[in-house]
């Protein structure tokens, strides 16, 4: 069965983000070998993720040569580091396919870049990045920057089992 996972911000080729955000690695060279091998541990060849911004700061042959390395039918949600370049730069660079706004996924989760405003009488769930290491609080929103993951995409199923399990408490 084929999986899908969310992760967003891994600003690839970014030395500035080490500081930060205080990532453990000495360069980008050594940051952007770790998330791929991060990626690849858990990602599947056949399994979907969506991306949700903030992919990478390098030309379009660089970041082409990162997305082939990456397992994964791959989905960008453009970020505010991203939208600089059109949707068909990223489509060159290797995603599958990319969105210029935030989309709905089954039909009760919104990913996007930014955190949308979410009010308490809102049924759902916006899964999101932008803000790194900081986190909302709450069963609206879920923040998938690589900061939470060790650099891993997240499973969906994960994500759903953890806003359960913050539901019952």
């Amino acid at each position: 069965m084929n999986r899908v996972f969310v992760i967003s911000d891994h600003h690839f080729g970014h030395q500035k983000i080490i500081d930060f955000e205080s990532r453990p690695f000495a360069s980008a060279e050594e940051m952007d070998d770790y998330m791929i091998r991060q990626w690849n541990a858990v990602v599947a060849k056949n399994d979907r993720v969506f991306h949700l911004g903030d992919f990478s700061f390098y030309n379009k042959e660089k970041t082409k040569a990162i997305v082939e390395q990456l397992n994964g039918q791959k989905f960008l949600i453009l970020g505010n580091h991203d939208r600089g370049r059109s949707k068909t730069w990223w489509l060159d660079a290797g995603f599958d396919e990319v969105s210029e706004y935030p989309i709905v996924y089954e039909s009760f989760y919104i990913l996007s870049h930014e955190p949308l405003y979410m009010n308490k009488h809102m049924p759902y769930v916006n899964i999101h990045g932008h803000i790194h290491s900081q986190k909302y609080e709450g069963l609206h929103y879920f923040n998938a920057c690589v900061e939470h993951f060790d650099y891993k995409p997240v499973a969906f199923e994960d994500i759903r089992n953890s806003l359960a399990a913050k539901e019952e408490q």
